[in-house]
Order: C-alpha cells, then structure tokens, then sequence
C-alpha cells in the first residue's frame, strides 16, 4: 500500500502522524512511505532520517495526498486539506467529528473512509490510541495551569505545592478517566490539594486506592462541583464521552462563584469542552478570560512535547496501521472488532451514531 504522511499545518502542531522507525517498519512489509519535506522537523525528525528508513520524501502536501491510498496524520484536516482528500482514501487520524460540523460535512463529500484514532475500543472497553495522548495531556494540564495561577498572567497568585506555612493551592479535576488520574498525580505529587470527581464509584474506588492521602475522591453532581468551584484554585476538565460531545458539567453562571484568577484547563475541549465558556485556542494564544476566570483550552495540547508525543502516538498506532495496510481497511476492520469501532464515516455515510446524535442534520448509519 502507498501511504503517506504529511506536514501538519495545524497552528503550533509539531508532531507528526509516524516516526522513522515507524516507516521502517512499513517499509519492511513491502508498503512505499512518502513523506512531506519536513514533516517530522518539529519533533526532531529530518528528511534525512525517514530516507535512512526507506521513506520517499515529497515536496508538498498535495503530492503526499494524490500519490497515497492512506493518510496517517495527528490531527484533523483543516479547512486547507478538505480538497485533497480523495474518494475511496483511507484518513487514520484524530477526528474529533462530534465537536465540528463543518468538518464532518466534507469528510462526508469526500467520500473517503475515516478511521478515527480516538473511537478504536479494544476488548476491555479503553481507547488504546487515545489514552497515551490523554496522559499527555493530563499532565501537561497541570503544568500550564499552575503556570496562568501565576499573578503576570491574571491568575489567582497561588503556588500549588505552597511553602513550609502557607497551604498548598487546590486542585478540582473533573472525571477520573486517563486525564484525570494523570493530572490528579502531577498534582499530588507538587504537593497540592487534589479533589477528584466522577459518576463511575469503580473509577473512585481505583483513584482511592493509589493516590495518596492528600487526593480526597468524591461522586460527580451539580450540588457537590458549585460547592467545589468556590474554593478551588485550579480547576481541570478532563472529562469524555466516547466519540460524543462533552456534557456542560460547568455553566456561564458558575464563573461568578469563582474567586477571581481561578484558572480552568478544559482538556475535553477536542470533544467540544465540559465547561460552556470554552472556545478552542492555540498555543500561540492559549488564554482568555470570562469573569475574572481564566480559561486554557488548547485543542492540540500535547503539541507542545513534539518530541515524547510523537513516539508515543506511534507506539501505538503503528500495529493498526500494519494491519490496515497488510489487508485494506475492509478486511482489517472485519478481523478487528477494535479497529472496526474506529470506522467513522464510510464513503459518505456516516457510520457513528454518537456523531449523528450531535448534530440537528440527518444522517443515515452505515
């Protein structure tokens, strides 16, 4: 199979959809690689390095496009890489369709086949290829938020882990999935009071019974976040619905019972954000503030570690990727009830029904 790979164009999205030893690994199964002129510079992959492994190195984004019968990527298309999907092209990448409509609109006019790395559900009901982005950005959530608490950037002047007389800053993460348990322990581990909530008991009674002392668990509802939101420094959404828009587990109205420069990281903000005041931002401009509130919502945050992200997302993709390529999508999504979960739009027809749900337009499941 000819598959290829090319630059993300995404703003500030370093990371690339393959490392080389990835492409090796193609290339010993007998599949020709291409990869974009510098596709893989931000991670501190070179040209030089994919040719080593057998790669074919192309110029620009439309060649890689035309020339490949599979796209591997990191992030979505954007507006610019709409056209140059081709019909009957498979496109394995983070799609994120729930939470863009426009999007999901043309990926359905291409006609191409869609495999999204974040629905792939394996036998024991995880994400496989969502969960080491998900640990990524989970601690990387607490770095960034304990960086905007910082007075320069209009946050609430709080150091998390405090100093010998002064208590620590406190720490509210909302859902106990992969980002939750990831942020809840960079938080503990600076020191910081951490309260940790979800509606599974089963998730809490795990949280319970790893994290230390200073990590008090409690069960998700309105009443217990509006008590919580008032006394919290930082506060971290990390909250998933699979392949489904995030619940609002946080209204507008709720920003007025925050003490002023309460920071919110909403990790959930690919699926659309648990928090109503979030809007998707970059990393080139990754704050703004709503009542006093300020809000981090990077849509790509794990961007920023090119380096560790990278390696990481193919660990894990490239089994699937072999299989797709070793056997086409038909017969590799047959063989793999995991991989089949990841189909989310065939030739047209949207084949997730958590996508049709999200949107007032109707869809047929395929």
């Amino acid at each position: 199979m000819k598959i290829g790979v090319p630059k993300e164009i995404k703003n500030n999205e370093s990371r690339v959809g393959m490392t080389p030893a990835g492409v090796f690994e193609l290339v010993k199964n007998n599949h020709t690689v291409y990869v974009q002129t510098g596709a893989g510079e931000g991670s501190g992959f070179l040209d030089g390095d994919y040719k080593s492994a057998g790669a074919i190195i192309l110029d620009t984004i439309g060649l890689v496009y035309a020339m490949s019968e599979m796209i591997v990527k990191v992030k979505e298309p954007i507006a610019e890489e709409y056209e140059l999907v081709q019909k009957d092209q498979i496109v394995f990448t983070y799609f994120h369709f729930a939470s863009s409509e426009p999007l999901t609109k043309a990926m359905i006019k291409s006609e191409s086949i869609c495999i999204a790395y974040e629905t792939v559900e394996d036998e024991e009901g995880t994400l496989p290829l969502l969960t080491p982005m998900s640990e990524v950005a989970g601690r990387m959530s607490i770095q960034q938020g304990a960086r905007y608490l910082e007075k320069p950037v209009k946050g609430r002047g709080v150091l998390l882990g405090g100093v010998p007389g002064v208590q620590p800053g406190r720490v509210l993460v909302l859902g106990a999935g992969v980002v939750g348990i990831q942020a809840a322990k960079m938080a503990a581990g600076l020191g910081a009071h951490v309260t940790i909530m979800d509606v599974n008991m089963k998730r809490l009674r795990y949280v319970n019974d790893v994290m230390p002392s200073h990590v008090i668990t409690e069960f998700s509802n309105e009443f217990n976040i509006r008590k919580h939101i008032k006394t919290h420094d930082l506060i971290i959404g990390g909250v998933l619905l699979k392949g489904a828009k995030a619940p609002k587990l946080i209204t507008r109205d709720m920003l007025k019972d925050m003490r002023p420069g309460t920071v919110i990281v909403d990790v959930a903000v690919d699926q659309g954000g648990c928090v109503e005041t979030t809007r998707p931002t970059t990393h080139e401009d990754p704050v703004y503030i709503i009542d006093d509130v300020v809000h981090y919502s990077v849509a790509n945050m794990p961007g920023a570690v090119p380096y560790t992200s990278t390696v990481a997302l193919t660990n894990v993709t490239l089994p699937y990727v072999l299989k797709l390529a070793n056997l086409g999508w038909e017969k590799a999504t047959d063989n793999d009830e995991s991989l089949r979960k990841g189909l989310n739009i065939i030739r047209g027809e949207v084949a997730y029904k958590e996508i049709i749900e999200a949107f007032v337009w109707e869809a047929e499941v395929a």
